[in-house]
């Protein structure tokens, strides 16, 4: 008898543990920030704040509801790109990677990257589910090659209690934002002599993005064609001369910070030490999350807009967006199928990641009552039509944005006549374009 039960206790341990091998994995790799000391096992994603903590608390969420499926996480400092170069080089890619809409075209033109439409398809994702500037983001050549996450652009942030100090606000509490550059200036100088700090909070220290993408504003802004041919572009013209102008005497003038990398920027808005973030819309949630913090700088006191526009052309953003990718690598079928369920998944709950400021790539989500309930999303809806990116055919554009940030940055800072940085930056990224 004791035999009989030690080998029904066997064969018990042993199915165990087949069920547990049984399990699919697979790897997914991202930017968006580390935090596993703060949502490492949170499963309630309405919990969680920011970006770091809201695709943690999803992918945890995810785990949950499937447990057949493993999902390795991967954190990589952003963007992430040298290293998964390097992965695909060694054919050690992940099987799910975080990536910029901008960055898509890359890999896709180099089949570094797998067309995706028929695993949506096989969990009833449709594309007719995503708003068009989602769906530009991500088709190539007629096919889907990333889930789309979402939309983001560079924003007005706008801390109303400095604002009021410096009397930029209107009799209903809404701040008094510019509409063109000279009024841009001079508000500016008005806030600085009322409140005793600089009217901008800007990232301008070991940073190429941010230039880039206010250049990009700036020239759309004036119905700048700067990428006619998307193998060619066109900068040392009187629109972006005008551009890094206005970038120049806003820094002369004093009404700016200096010297502040990302984190600087983001941690002196926060802390009060000026009146306007020019960041992304992916820190909507953490500022909202402060301003309801009593003893704040922004207690009671944030509000957000779009990039004022301040060129009588048109009114128009840079925008981007975040897609999911799946690199070119061997997966078994399982693995797809797993793959797909976390793309239905996160689909399913783009209004969570919606929270962090971003604009939903699904179209469901604007129509949500919870989505038209957060904070300020009134003020930056304009975008889903404003929002224009760079032509999808455009390649290399991340090197690109750091030749324009590294020349822009040199003319502001008066490093480079501004006519050479331009011309500089014409000719360096039409030969990096003509070496594709």
């Amino acid at each position: 008898m004791k035999r009989i039960l030690l080998t029904t206790v066997a064969v018990i341990a042993l199915g165990y543990g087949a069920s547990a091998q049984a399990q699919t994995k697979i790897e997914l790799q991202r930017f968006f920030g580390a935090c596993e000391a703060d949502y490492g096992t949170v499963t309630d994603v309405s919990a969680a704040v920011g970006e770091c903590g809201i695709i943690t608390a999803l992918v945890n969420k995810f785990e949950a509801d499937n447990p057949d499926i493993d999902v390795s996480v991967t954190t990589v400092e952003w963007p992430g790109y040298d290293q998964l170069n390097a992965q695909l080089a060694s054919g050690a890619a992940p099987d799910v990677v975080s990536m910029h809409y901008s960055a898509i075209s890359d890999y896709q033109s180099r089949d570094l990257i797998e067309p995706i439409d028929e695993v949506l398809a096989a969990e009833g994702v449709t594309s007719a589910s995503f708003t068009d500037a989602a769906l530009n983001g991500v088709t190539k050549d007629g096919k889907l090659y990333g889930l789309p996450f979402d939309n983001w652009t560079m924003l007005f942030h706008v801390n109303l209690n400095l604002m009021k100090e410096a009397g930029l606000v209107n009799a209903d509490g809404t701040p008094i934002l510019p509409k063109s550059a000279e009024e841009l200036v001079a508000q500016g100088k008005q806030f600085k002599e009322k409140t005793g700090k600089p009217y901008l909070v800007q990232i301008l220290a070991n940073e190429t993005a941010s230039y880039a993408r206010v250049i990009y504003t700036l020239l759309q802004q004036q119905n700048a064609d700067f990428f006619a041919d998307p193998t060619a572009i066109k900068l040392n013209t009187p629109e972006a001369k005008a551009a890094v102008e206005l970038l120049k005497r806003i820094k002369d003038e004093g009404i700016t910070t200096t010297g502040l990398d990302y984190a600087a920027a983001v941690s002196a808005f926060a802390n009060g030490d000026g009146g306007i973030a020019v960041n992304g819309t992916w820190l909507i949630g953490d500022y909202v999350a402060q301003s309801e913090k009593d003893g704040t700088a922004l207690a009671k006191g944030y509000t957000v807009y779009p990039i004022p526009q301040l060129f009588p052309g048109q009114d128009s953003t840079y925008a981007d967006g975040h897609s999911w990718v799946m690199p070119k690598k061997e997966r078994s079928p399982e693995q797809i199928a797993a793959v797909g369920k976390l793309f239905k998944f996160l689909a399913d709950n783009d209004f969570q990641w919606a929270r962090t400021g971003h604009l939903p790539a699904a179209k469901a989500v604007f129509d949500m009552p919870e989505f038209k309930a957060l904070p300020h999303r009134d003020n930056i809806a304009k975008i889903a039509e404003t929002g224009r990116s760079l032509p999808a055919e455009v390649q290399r554009q991340f090197p690109i944005q750091d030749i324009i940030g590294e020349e822009i940055g040199a003319a502001v800072n008066g490093d480079k006549p501004i006519d050479e940085a331009l011309t500089s930056a014409e000719t360096r990224i039409n030969e990096l374009l003509a070496d594709l």
